[in-house]
């Protein structure tokens, strides 16, 4: 059975880590963004990846604790292994270390017209909070502001540990990938 492993990213991922960042986003960060985010004990920045030298970098996501909140920067599953849960287990962790740091909500924005990125949030609870217009300066799409509240309440610590569950056997069952989390 394959392995994936769910950790924080190190400087010897960045390269992979840029150029998933081009594939998915276009180039929305920079090594120095990324190196930043590395070094701040206010950021949680994961990679899902298959073990070997160098690793090969699935997914990514990073969140920014801000006073009580969460604020998930990036999200992004390389193409080739979209639509297997990669990104839910992406967004559970980060969310699940949101909970763990004490914070109380988590928002985001995201684009408009990024339909399977939006479901994927509203899966889990995010609401839309409001709109930021001519936000993207690639295209000048609008971005919608996402919000997710409640994340220290015991009703949501229970639904985190059943969306885990849930996702893991998801993948499990459909990509024969095991999972671990550092």
């Amino acid at each position: 059975m394959n392995l994936l492993e769910l950790k924080p990213i190190t400087t010897q991922m960045l390269k992979a880590v840029v150029e998933l960042d081009l594939l998915c986003f276009g180039g929305l960060w920079t090594l120095d963004g990324y190196e930043r985010e590395i070094d701040s004990p206010n950021t949680d920045l994961l990679g899902l990846s298959f073990p070997g030298n160098p690793p090969l970098l699935v997914g990514m996501g990073c969140l920014w604790s801000i006073v009580d909140e969460a604020h998930i920067t990036i999200l992004a599953v390389h193409p080739r292994y979209q639509s297997q849960g990669f990104g839910q287990f992406i967004l559970l962790t980060l969310l699940t270390s949101a909970q763990r740091r004490g914070l109380e909500r988590a928002s985001l924005e995201v684009r408009t017209s990024n339909k399977g990125a939006i479901a994927l949030y509203q899966k889990f609870g995010f609401k839309t909070a409001g709109i930021r217009k001519r936000y993207y300066c690639d295209t000048g799409e609008d971005a919608l502001i996402l919000w997710r509240g409640g994340l220290q309440e015991s009703e949501f610590i229970q639904n985190l540990k059943t969306w885990r569950q849930n996702v893991r056997s998801r993948i499990v069952t459909t990509t024969g990938y095991q999972l671990k989390v550092h």
